[in-house]
């Protein structure tokens, strides 16, 4: 039994007052990828053929690399929000929590780089 009060007891525990942001960046994030995975499904589909060469084209054309830049993004953001959330829901150690959730953060924006600098590198033809 305790004697503190309700309040007391919760003091500390209750809402962070970042849900709805994280809420709202899911899914606004999810709308931007059904917007730009549409986009590139129809793009591979109408491609004239699967060879390097026309990978190289596709990815080498302006709009093409812009929206494939804007797709990485997104999908890393969208990816990361959903890591944290599985990673805050289910890591229960303290310590091991917050290390996940740091090489979570490192992971994503590390592929994210990668992944950008590669469709730059492609696009310039370097």
């Amino acid at each position: 039994m305790s004697l503190r009060t309700p309040l007391g007891q919760v003091l500390g525990l209750g809402s962070a007052k970042e849900g709805t942001g994280h809420f709202f960046g899911q899914r606004v994030s999810g709308m931007a990828l059904l917007i730009l995975g549409l986009w590139f499904a129809w793009s591979l589909a109408t491609l004239p053929g699967f060879g390097h060469a026309d990978a190289l084209a596709f990815i080498g054309a302006p709009l093409n690399g812009v929206l494939l830049v804007l797709l990485v993004v997104t999908l890393a953001y969208h990816s990361s929000l959903g890591v944290q959330v599985v990673i805050e829901d289910y890591v229960h150690g303290h310590g091991f929590k917050l290390v996940s959730l740091i090489i979570s953060r490192f992971a994503h924006s590390f592929l994210l780089v990668a992944a950008i600098y590669a469709i730059i590198k492609i696009g310039l033809g370097a």
